[in-house]
Parts: structure tokens; C-alpha cells; sequence
């Protein structure tokens, strides 16, 4: 149970969303994918506290013309698109408008890939536990997405794991994944934000300075891996 109804930021939630992870500390070869950008400092305690791989997974989501914040999809790699039921045709969007909005975000995901990469190959997923974290869920458009993509790579588990979510789009993802992993599902969901003390955005260098780290010592997060197994 957690201690708390809201986090102080997206280190303390990731950390308490690490301890209903636990369980998945013994699962074959775990890797932990955070969505950036907010989701990649979440994703980075998770993996820390199991002792897993980390890694991320570009998806985008597709904001509403004239009212960005609204997703009216998300698009993944792989070609992978999700779109909100209605589109086109929600709110009078068109498709020439999704299209639009498709390409650019697809531009966007691209940048991001080469940026925080940097040339470095995919992690393999196949037969593997793949936790997908993010720090918080709305819609859910993005992590339909992800879950998509993941799908595509025959892994053996696929577990969604976030701090906060809204709880038609929790019990929406339970329908998707192998389990879903969510702390707080507030009846009064309005924003991610609002379970947030500090809120602010997470930039890519800070994305660039976690993936660094947990890069720089893989070998370090396996031995501390066998480590807890062995006190188990």
C-alpha cells in the first residue's frame, strides 16, 4: 500500500510505484521501458529498485487541432497508430488533420530517437518480461500504443506500471496487457498533475543524463539483481 495520495515528484512516485513492483524482480531477464519524456525519470527508480535493464519507447501523442493537450491518438514505432474511437470525425477533425498531425509527431519521434540513442541498437524484447512505465495515464492513447509495439515483439510478459491513472482507461489497459500495475485510481481524475507536488516538464537532457547512467552500469544492475534473489 502506499503511503501517500499524491507524490512529491516523479522520483518519489517512481520509487513507491517500485514497491508494488516487486514481485516482478524475479522475472526472466526484466526490462524496464519508460515513455518520454515524464515517464523516463519513474522508469529510472523502478528499474534501479529491481535491477533491471533500462530502456525507453518512443511513442507520440496526437493532439487535438486547437486543443493539444486532448489526445486524439498516439502513434508508436513499427507504424503503430491508436486513435481515439470517432476520429475522424470527433469534434470535426478530418483526416487530412490527422495526417498532419501524424507526420509531425512522427518527425518529433524520430529526433528523439536519434537524440537519446545516439546509434544504439533497439533492446532485444523477445522472451522477456517488459515493463511499460509512464507517470501517469489519461487517456491512455500513448500507452495503447506502447503496448501495441511491445505486442509485435513476442515478449513473454508485458506489465503496464504507473504511478496514477484514470480508472476507465486502467480497467481499459487490464484488457490489453498481461497486468497492469497502478497505485492510485482517484474516482475524481482530472490531470496527472494533480496527484504531483513538483509537476514540472522533464527535458531531454535529463532524459539523455538517466539513460547515461543506467547504461554506464548494466553489469552493476544484474549483480545487484542476483543479489536480492539470493536473500530471497
Amino acid at each position: 500500500m502506499l503511503d501517500t495520495e499524491s507524490y512529491k515528484d516523479r522520483t518519489h512516485a517512481g520509487r513507491q510505484l517500485a514497491r508494488v513492483l516487486r514481485h516482478l524482480a524475479g522475472q526472466a531477464d526484466p526490462i524496464v521501458l519508460g515513455l518520454p519524456r515524464g515517464g523516463v525519470p519513474v522508469a529510472f527508480e523502478v528499474a534501479q529498485a529491481l535491477g533491471a535493464e533500462l530502456d525507453v519507447l518512443l511513442v507520440r501523442k496526437l493532439g487535438m487541432p486547437g486543443n493539444e493537450e486532448y489526445a486524439m491518438g498516439a502513434i508508436g514505432s513499427g507504424g503503430v497508430r491508436v486513435l481515439q474511437a470517432g476520429v475522424p470525425g470527433l469534434m470535426g477533425v478530418t483526416q487530412e488533420q490527422v495526417e498532419h498531425v501524424a507526420a509531425r509527431e512522427l518527425a518529433e519521434l524520430e529526433r528523439r530517437d536519434r537524440l537519446y540513442r545516439g546509434g544504439r541498437p533497439p533492446p532485444r524484447l523477445a522472451g522477456r518480461c517488459v515493463i511499460l512505465v509512464d507517470d501517469g495515464i489519461a487517456t491512455g492513447a500513448s500507452m495503447l500504443a506502447a503496448v501495441r509495439v511491445v505486442r509485435k515483439q513476442h515478449v513473454a510478459r508485458l506489465v503496464v506500471a504507473t504511478p496514477v491513472g484514470a480508472p476507465d482507461t486502467i480497467g481499459l489497459l487490464e484488457r490489453e496487457a498481461d497486468e497492469v500495475v497502478c497505485p492510485l485510481t482517484p474516482l475524481r481524475f482530472h490531470a496527472v498533475g494533480q496527484f504531483y507536488r513538483r509537476f514540472g516538464q522533464t527535458d531531454d537532457e535529463e532524459v539523455q543524463d538517466l539513460l547515461a547512467q543506467a547504461w554506464a552500469a548494466p553489469a552493476a544492475q544484474h549483480g545487484n539483481q542476483d543479489n536480492r534473489k539470493e536473500r530471497t
